[in-house]
């Protein structure tokens, strides 16, 4: 627990000294956001700094081997998330290059995002000693998939690298809902680590849950050394560096656990800004008519009339109540 805390506070630190040098630094080369019309609260937002997103590779780097010792799981969850981070770094520099919102091509992304999550989901399946355990979502009772876990972990990877896109659509949102969900995400599979250990458990899986949750506190600390600078009106954005390498990590943190399953509860602010897409597409085609507004949600909010400040509230307030209901099944 000690040491979980220290590298939170290390990496909230880090994250602080690292994000002026980083704006300045992207500053200098101009790396600034293009802004598309379809959302008039944004035009003000046109130019601002992007590629924020950087940070949590380099305080994930840095101090990931400071407090870990070496360990092929935890290194090989870190490395999915900085490819799917290298993989939005391109995007964002496709986009400032140009100076448009359109970076790499929809199909670029999918085979990107494809050959990382298939690479994953084989490891997962024959080298990190899960195998093809999943655990049941509130409970402590897991069953075997066996060779169907690796479909499962690519479409895991794959929806929840986009549902995370998706979400960074307002200042801080989602920074905010991917730095409560580690929280409660540590908070969760700390209590199941314990509840393992005391009915006689030995294996790999309570050595992957320490080092993935000193992992995800090193995260959750360097996206709130962001959030100082990313709250609105936003200084900096990730970017797409910065949604996919967090989206990253979500799923491949969650897959190497066997919590999968545990994302469509503690992750459902994500789940349901893709799920609003996928609506909202479907129904246009079919029917001609809108759901809502606009899509992904928070968007039909702001159009609304709320404010983003408080759009952010809702999703985070909403990620806590289901954190603090999870820990209640997981308690009980």
């Amino acid at each position: 627990m000690i040491k979980m805390l220290l590298a939170f506070l290390s990496s909230f630190a880090l994250s602080l000294i690292l994000m002026p040098l980083i704006i300045k630094l992207l500053k200098r080369v101009s790396a600034n956001q293009t802004i598309l019309g379809y959302v008039e609260e944004h035009k003000n937002k046109n130019g601002t700094t992007t590629m924020g997103g950087v940070v949590f590779i380099l305080t994930s780097i840095i101090l990931a081997f400071v407090f870990l010792k070496y360990d092929t799981v935890w290194f090989t969850t870190l490395l999915v998330s900085l490819f799917f981070g290298i993989l939005g770094l391109m995007d964002d520099y496709l986009k400032v290059k140009y100076k448009q919102n359109l970076g790499l091509r929809p199909y670029q992304k999918i085979i990107g995002q494809l050959g990382i999550s298939i690479i994953f989901a084989i490891f997962i399946y024959f080298l990190s000693g899960q195998a093809g355990a999943i655990f049941l979502p509130l409970t402590f009772n897991s069953f075997n998939l066996k060779f169907f876990i690796i479909p499962l972990i690519i479409v895991v990877l794959i929806a929840t690298t986009n549902s995370v896109n998706l979400t960074d659509g307002l200042d801080g949102l989602a920074g905010n809902v991917s730095f409560y969900y580690l929280i409660f995400f540590t908070i969760i599979t700390t209590i199941v680590g314990n509840k393992l250990y005391a009915n006689g458990e030995t294996g790999a899986i309570l050595t992957n849950i320490q080092n993935i949750n000193i992992l995800s506190m090193i995260f959750a600390g360097s996206i709130l050394g962001f959030l100082m600078f990313n709250t609105n009106k936003a200084s900096i954005f990730m970017g797409d560096v910065g949604s996919l390498c967090l989206g990253g990590y979500i799923g491949a943190s969650a897959c190497v656990l066997g919590q999968e399953l545990l994302i469509l509860i503690l992750g459902f602010c994500f789940v349901f800004s893709a799920i609003s897409v996928i609506l909202q597409v479907t129904v246009f085609k079919l029917k001609h008519k809108r759901i809502f507004k606009m899509a992904p949600f928070h968007h039909h909010l702001q159009m609304s009339g709320l404010s983003e400040p408080k759009i952010v509230a809702i999703y985070s307030s909403v990620t806590i109540v289901l954190g603090v209901v999870c820990i209640i099944f997981y308690l009980l």
